[in-house]
């Protein structure tokens, strides 16, 4: 959705957008050839342009005034590319793709030639990657279950191998894991980022500064292995990643590596610095999940938050359910449990005839996109 027009852009496997006025349900234009290969994500960057990446390696800027040729189109990633993320205090477009790159896209000096650009960072196994609404943290998820947390962030400093601090990490705990603990301590997970260092995670990593003050410097790096219900001795990938509007929560959606459960769980960002150097940080605590029926299995089913971090949005074999906190749609830290609760189910919505695969609301209507696997667009908006 554009942030404040009515227009809806659908990213499609044929090498097409489409873009429709949500509002009458009408079909505005179809970019036929908008990439070589399959459109993958969609990101604007303010009420006029947004940006395309598709598996043909290639990000397209395009301006909805003038939708017959492009901007430009940018070069730099060497496979498919998955992500869009857009800092607009800096005006840095940020992408991510299978190639285990995070590039920096410097649009402030766009040409028709394209935009400078540098990598930013690499890791294996990437799927996914997000920023927080203020652009402090970076997340970026693994088909390895892993998710990588980028504290403080500076997208201005390019993060060499070894360059980067990096915080013990740990599996995600409930509160009542972290209460009992006791001194059994943290179980440390071995990086999936390229390092030449022999041992996993130590405290050498953290630079004399933060030794000092006690607290992160800028772009510190915490893995963790997020704890998936069911999942303790199996291994998980995280396929899709999504951030509360409030900056308060994650939103993940994990499936087991046989492919066999699908889960939708949300993580608090615990906030705060270790308390010294050789402490984890452990960043998330799971508060809310629930099983999904695991439809279309091999394909990624991309969910949402609504625009106030009420509700989720999550696709559900051939229709999306809406779940919520509790019964009441309460506020996440008005309803934070003790434990990991399940999410509650508010209602079901049927109307394809294939695997959704694809949820989104509207940022500025009472409305919810949602796209399956035959190419079928609906939209959803309550009666009055």
């Amino acid at each position: 959705f554009c942030p404040r027009r009515s227009v809806l852009t659908v990213a499609c496997e044929q090498t097409e957008v489409l873009l429709f006025d949500p509002i009458s349900s009408k079909h505005i234009k179809t970019l036929s050839e908008a990439h070589e290969d399959c459109v993958n994500n969609i990101r604007f960057l303010d009420n006029r342009l947004f940006a395309t990446c598709s598996d043909d390696t290639t990000i397209a800027l395009w301006d909805l005034r003038k939708l017959n040729t492009k901007v430009c189109t940018l070069h730099g990633h060497t496979s498919w590319v998955k992500n869009i993320e857009y800092d607009t205090n800096t005006r840095l477009l940020v992408t991510s793709g299978f190639d285990g790159n995070v590039i920096i896209w410097d649009t402030n000096r766009c040409t028709e030639d394209g935009c400078p650009h540098k990598k930013f960072f690499h890791t294996r196994f990437l799927m996914r990657m997000r920023l927080t609404p203020d652009c402090s943290k970076m997340l970026i998820s693994t088909s390895s279950g892993y998710l990588l947390i980028l504290h403080d962030l500076d997208l201005n400093k390019s993060l060499e191998v070894g360059s980067y601090p990096i915080l013990r990490a740990r599996r995600t705990t409930s509160s009542s894991d972290i209460t009992s603990s006791g001194s059994s301590g943290p179980r440390a997970v071995s990086s999936p980022c390229h390092q030449n260092d022999s041992g996993p995670l130590s405290e050498k990593h953290l630079s004399r500064s933060s030794q000092r003050e006690g607290g992160s410097p800028r772009n510190s790096l915490e893995v963790l292995t997020p704890e998936v219900p069911g999942e303790r001795d199996r291994g998980n990938c995280i396929t899709s990643l999504q951030l509360h509007p409030k900056g308060w929560a994650t939103l993940l959606r994990c499936s087991s590596n046989t492919d066999d459960q699908e889960w939708t769980c949300v993580y608090e960002f615990q906030e705060g610095a270790p308390v010294r150097p050789v402490s984890p940080r452990c960043s998330l605590r799971l508060t809310h999940c629930i099983e999904e029926a695991n439809v279309g299995r091999g394909y990624i089913k991309e969910l949402c938050f609504s625009p106030d971090g009420r509700m989720i949005s999550s696709p559900h074999g051939f229709g999306i359910r809406l779940l919520g906190f509790d019964a009441q749609c309460r506020e996440l830290v008005d309803c934070l449990p003790r434990e990991a609760s399940p999410l509650r189910e508010i209602r079901s919505l049927y109307s394809h005839n294939d695997v959704v695969l694809t949820t989104k609301f509207s940022p500025t209507h009472c409305q919810i996109a949602s796209g399956c696997l035959s190419g079928r667009v609906s939209l959803y908006q309550p009666k009055f």
